[in-house]
């Protein structure tokens, strides 16, 4: 085989967004569209660097079109001469693993094939995401030259041959040989490779144990998760094979939506309420998100779960010994988390929405724990959110608290340190133009002077004052500097800060806008009360002062959370 150069021209449009580049299976199909992409990421991740010196990992979720992707990954890597790569067994490598992959092996890097809770098939998602060689998703800096080379690329090298190079269905070191040089291939069980980083997390015979006495349903709905649920929680931990449902991965999940909340993983909710079940649990497609559900489907908000988890990290082995250094959460997520921080004394760190922007913090020894309203819960054990993990960390934290369900655990928790009630609003798949108008129209309002001091009004006469509001501008927590200067989220707080709902244009859709509106209201008194009596008041202020409906047309949100 030869290396060749491949003329091309820039395609429009491939800045990568909150996590990766996303967009329709269809349109990475195009002819040089994937290898002007990956291409533009080995232009960037080289610099420096000595090519045959550098290792890779390659994996991902196993969606619609990853196989041909890494055929031609392959085959790119050869053309620029990098020296090594290790590749995911059948291409499945969920994206905690490929984190804990980069760091066990000190990779110098890694490209991720996901699209993560986005549909897959055909007609569905696909995405490329590059990762540091600290493990985690590539800063903004490292994405914006990305993007700037995918606008300049005239060419891109790769290989004569680039089907059948390597045997993915094969463990074990492959050669890829060509004129000139060489590729050596290792094919990886992550699964095993993750599962030895979790044993120095948990006490795996006090989760024996405990699983020996409750019943649990874990729904890897068709996504990367199953093989990882069935190996660590059935065969490592001892759950019941019937514990686990959805688990073999496939290229279109099964014709569902791999986003683990009420609306998509309602089949799991029901199956809770209906049955004989003490903790249930679901993940996204390549399996950095969770949700945690109680007896009777019980919901754990994501904000929640982030809380009870900071409050009781020291019951968890790997934290009682290495300590807790703090603690981080999204801008949008509820700010339940500050209130243990609060208690427990502990520095709480505010950042835009993006696994990204924790990272540093981890590196800087800053943080230990980190979350997501968007059903992220992570620890400094990697640097992606880490959605088996943050389930393990539940089931040792029921473990050794000795409650009795979820649902008292979470009561109590708020009844000790006060509850915010919360929710977040999706409007999906909205025309783009009509929601940059929105937000336009929300950033002038808010900032208009005469907007502080305002009082809304609800329909059923729930008041709501305007203290201060803003656009959302990120002031790095290590070098002190202002970063992008706004952009991450419309933000009004209302009665003397309790009350909070933000407007933000997520980054995570493949095509057209997705409105997210935040929602929520701290409550030190009646914690046990109705989610909808607090929110949906919010709910309608907000809506009105936003024209969402007038500007979009839709009436109702497309997922409420």
């Amino acid at each position: 085989m030869k290396v060749i150069t491949v003329n091309t021209s820039p395609f429009d449009g491939q800045k990568p967004g909150t996590s990766g580049l996303r967009k329709p299976v269809q349109t990475f199909m195009q002819p040089n569209y994937t290898e002007n992409f990956v291409q533009s990421i080995l232009d960037v991740a080289l610099v420096g660097r000595v090519s045959k010196d550098v290792t890779l990992v390659i994996g991902g979720d196993g969606r619609y079109f990853s196989k041909p992707a890494i055929d031609s990954i392959v085959a790119i890597c050869a053309g620029n001469g990098v020296g090594r790569i290790l590749v995911a067994h059948n291409g499945i490598m969920s994206t905690p693993a490929v984190s804990a992959v980069i760091r066990a092996r000190k990779a110098d890097g890694g490209i991720i094939l996901t699209a993560s809770h986005n549909p897959g098939g055909p007609n569905g998602d696909f995405g490329i995401k590059y990762n540091c060689d600290n493990g985690g998703p590539a800063p903004d800096q490292i994405t914006n030259q990305i993007f700037a080379r995918t606008k300049e690329l005239t060419s891109y090298k790769t290989l004569d041959q680039v089907t059948g190079l390597i045997k993915i269905d094969q463990i074990g070191e492959q050669v890829v040989q060509y004129e000139g040089g060489q590729l050596a291939v290792e094919i990886v069980d992550s699964v095993n490779i993750y599962l030895d980083l979790l044993r120095t997390i948990f006490d795996f015979a006090q989760l024996r144990s405990f699983l020996a006495t409750k019943k649990i349903l874990i729904d890897a709905m068709n996504g990367v998760m199953g093989p990882y649920v069935k190996r660590i929680l059935v065969q490592e931990l001892g759950a019941l094979e019937q514990s686990a449902i959805r688990c073999i991965p496939m290229e279109d999940f099964g014709g569902e939506h791999p986003d683990p909340n009420l609306t998509y993983a309602a089949d799991l909710v029901n199956k809770m309420k209906v049955g004989d079940y003490d903790f249930g649990a679901a993940f996204d497609g390549d399996g950095d998100r969770n949700m945690i559900l109680g007896r009777g489907g019980f919901f754990v908000t994501p904000s929640d779960s982030l809380a009870v988890l900071s409050d009781n990290l020291e019951t968890i082995p790997y934290f009682k010994k290495n300590g807790v250094k703090g603690y981080a959460r999204s801008m949008p997520t509820s700010r339940a988390v500050d209130l243990v921080a609060s208690q427990n004394k502990v520095n709480v760190y505010e950042t835009p929405t993006g696994w990204k922007y924790f990272g540093n913090l981890m590196d800087a020894g800053r943080v230990s724990i980190c979350g997501e309203e968007s059903f992220g819960t992570g620890s400094d054990h990697i640097r992606e959110k880490d959605g088996l993990w943050a389930v393990l960390a539940w089931l040792s934290v029921l473990a050794s608290v000795k409650v009795d369900s979820v649902e008292t655990l979470l009561k109590q928790h708020w009844s000790k340190n006060g509850r915010y009630f919360y929710a977040r609003y999706d409007y999906e798949n909205c025309e783009s133009e009509p929601c940059t108008r929105m937000m336009a129209h929300i950033k002038q309002t808010i900032t208009d002077p005469s907007f502080v001091g305002q009082t809304f009004k609800s329909s059923n006469g729930v008041e709501y004052r305007v203290n201060e509001a803003f656009d959302y501008a990120y002031t790095n927590h290590l070098t002190g500097e202002i970063e992008g200067g706004g952009g991450h989220g419309l933000v009004i707080l209302f009665n003397e800060g309790a009350t909070r709902a933000i407007f933000r244009l997520s980054g995570t859709g493949s095509s057209g806008a997705t409105v997210r509106l935040y929602l929520e209201q701290r409550e030190s008194k009646n914690v046990n009360g109705n989610v909808d009596d607090y929110i949906k008041p919010l709910a309608e202020v907000a809506l009105n002062i936003s024209k969402l409906t007038q500007f979009t047309g839709r009436q109702a949100p497309t997922v409420i959370t």
